[in-house]
């Protein structure tokens, strides 16, 4: 560490060691102990470029909750699990869940808070890789764009449920012979073995909302006026939510994250009463044992839980940026990925029951051909569930679906504020409401593709490319360089400075070894049993195809064209091979944002560096048997730091 005496004050100059160790910046400047505010590039504190915090610790919870508890436990869920076998599904979800979902859950917690820094900036810890976390705010503008469309289907449909008779309760003359009232709680019909019958409110989300086309050959149609309508509702429910940042987002979550529980719980309840219903939770608990061996079982439920989770889409990161640099997110990320993973099997159980009765009703044996999978899922099982409620049906849909109308909201302002916050982390010339309102403006232009008679179409294109595929991809990128570029050593004594926790050995394992080869292997196998993708076992045209390998790809290639772009900043007469080494190292603005918890943390690293060497060298361990020993965690190099720096 270079250090000299300049006046009062010591100068620390920075320096990159050989390991991508950042040594201490020259700048010395104390934070006031009692203003809530953290840097946002490293620096002094300024009233200018200041970043909040959260008010208090549950507001943090609550947000980070009402962002991975949304549509994708109660709509993408039951239809993932619906397309995968039902009770084949949960066993490698389950098992995903602990070797990827919370080890990258936790992981991105960790990024943000210990830098403070949005989903683009903290890849000062690999300038290089930069392009991650671009290409990460691809895939997440394509989710959102997306995403509060299907809130504006909400609300048109608690709109719709207001009439003195739910609209989509009985069949009308002009939906044929083979309609069958969702109203009906008792068999009707003759046994086959064929789906002949459809429900009305199949009918109704299909031909009388969305309008949808068999194929969109000939184009998507033009936007139904009606959703227009909602859909700019819906941007502007989310542009008053995130207006202020944290400051407004934070004091509705508790609203955003609770209110939820209670009706899907009533529905259940409900739900689990009718005829049939129990047929539907046994096919969805009951394993496949053979599905276990089909990869594409376990591709779906990794997916799947990316997206629940909002994993590798810069919303955690964002969450967590403005906690108080010794917050316990260990406690956080446990709470609510498990949360997370109960409201899952909730939503499960509620689909699938209504899936069971849907079946009894219309005659069919096999529950996997009830309806069509996809997002109408949501759209058709539950509205029919709660037509069949003996006392004020109104109320319940109301109730309902102002529940998804939250859960979307819940899950939209995490994604929209990763966007936002990424973009004023770059920029400090527009205020954040005014940053906020443009991309509002943009969300809204771009969510209208999906409200044409051919939007679901669309819609399942680019959450098949940008909101999965590309996410995945950049996520094993992302988890890779981290841990073994960086390297895990460096990564666990970053963590334990600022937890105050030792990191176990089931953390060191998944980072450094299981989750990134669990991940490369499902995504490697994916590739080589790949199918074009289809809607409701349709084909689509080939244009639409290469628009959305297109997204994908260009998602992708902003980690080769950001890598271009740094080296070809760098004038020195270094050989190519010696820039792209110096420009995979931590630059000097990684680490802690505070300067005092930045100094500490220098201190801190050299320290246990040093009893980790010293250990090392007294047992005579080689290089192999010192980073087994660093994967295990069993050398003693934790040191617990003064009062001063332990999370309150």
């Amino acid at each position: 560490m270079a250090e000299k005496e300049n006046g009062n004050k010591k100068d620390f100059t920075p320096e990159v060691t050989q390991n991508g160790i950042v040594e201490p910046t020259g700048k010395d400047t104390p934070i006031m102990p009692n203003i809530q505010t953290k840097d946002i590039e490293g620096g002094a504190t300024g009233a200018a470029d200041s970043r909040p915090e959260w008010s208090n610790k549950y507001e943090f919870l609550f947000s980070c909750i009402a962002m991975s508890v949304g549509l994708g436990n109660v709509w993408r869920f039951p239809f993932t699990a619906y397309a995968n076998g039902g009770g084949a599904f949960l066993i490698p979800y389950l098992v995903v869940l602990f070797v990827i979902g919370r080890p990258l859950y936790y992981l991105e917690m960790i990024m943000g808070q210990f830098t403070s820094r949005s989903s683009v900036k903290i890849w000062h810890i690999c300038p290089l890789f930069r392009g991650i976390g671009i290409g990460q705010l691809v895939g997440t503008t394509s989710v959102v764009s997306y995403y509060v469309s299907l809130i504006a289907l909400t609300l048109a449909y608690i709109f719709a449920s207001f009439a003195s008779e739910l609209p989509w309760a009985k069949c009308q003359e002009s939906w044929g012979t083979n309609c069958i009232s969702s109203e009906i709680t008792v068999r009707s019909g003759i046994k086959s073995d064929t789906l002949q019958n459809v429900s009305s409110s199949q009918i109704y989300f299909l031909d009388v909302v969305l309008k949808e086309k068999d194929q969109i050959d000939d184009g998507l149609g033009t936007p139904d006026w009606k959703l227009a309508l909602w859909l700019l509702l819906a941007w502007v429910i989310i542009f008053l939510v995130m207006v202020r940042g944290v400051k407004s987002s934070g004091k509705v979550a508790y609203f955003l994250a609770l209110f939820p529980y209670v009706v899907l719980i009533t529905i259940l309840i409900r739900a689990l009463t009718l005829d049939g219903a129990w047929d539907g939770v046994i096919f969805f608990l009951k394993p496949q044992w053979s599905e276990l061996l089909n990869p594409t079982v376990w591709y779906s439920a990794t997916t799947q839980l990316f997206f629940s989770l909002s994993v590798g889409m810069g919303s955690i990161i964002m969450f967590s940026s403005y906690n108080n640099f010794h917050h316990n997110i260990y406690r956080d990320a446990m709470i609510v990925t498990t949360i997370d993973t109960f409201t899952s099997l909730l939503g499960g159980m509620t689909i699938f029951s209504i899936l069971g009765n849907l079946a009894h009703n219309l005659g069919i044996d096999d529950i996997s051909k009830v309806v069509k999978s996809g997002t109408g899922l949501a759209f058709i099982s539950y509205p029919d569930a709660i037509a069949k409620f003996d006392v004020v049906p109104q109320l319940f849909s109301v109730l309902f679906f102002f529940m998804m109308c939250v859960l979307g909201i819940g899950s939209a302002v995490a994604l929209f504020g990763a966007i936002s916050t990424a973009v004023m982390d770059s920029t400090t010339k527009f205020k954040f409401w005014q940053v906020a309102l443009a991309l509002a403006i943009v969300g809204y232009c771009a969510g209208l593709v999906y409200i044409t008679p051919g939007g679901q179409w669309i819609l399942d294109l680019v959450d098949h490319y940008g909101g999965t595929f590309l996410i995945f991809i950049l996520a094993i990128v992302e988890i890779m360089v981290i841990f073994w570029l960086y390297g895990l050593e460096n990564f666990c004594r970053d963590v334990e400075f600022m937890t105050q926790r030792r990191v176990g050995i089931y953390w060191r394992l998944c980072w450094g070894l299981i989750t990134p080869v669990f991940m490369l292997a499902v995504f490697i196998y994916s590739l080589i049993e790949y199918e074009w993708p289809t809607y409701s076992g349709k084909s689509y045209p080939s244009d639409a195809l290469i628009c959305g390998v297109a997204l994908m790809v260009f998602g992708v290639l902003q980690i080769l064209t950001w890598s271009i772009w740094l080296l070809s900043q760098d004038s020195s007469n270094l050989s190519l091979w010696t820039k792209i080494k110096n420009a995979a190292k931590p630059n000097s603005e990684w680490g802690p944002a505070s300067e005092t918890s930045r100094k500490a943390w220098m201190k801190y690293k050299e320290e246990s560096k040093t009893r980790q060497e010293e250990e090392a060298n007294a047992k005579g361990h080689s290089s192999v048997l010192r980073r087994l020993n660093v994967l295990f965690g069993r050398y003693n190099d934790f040191i617990p730091t003064d009062d001063h720096y332990i999370r309150t």
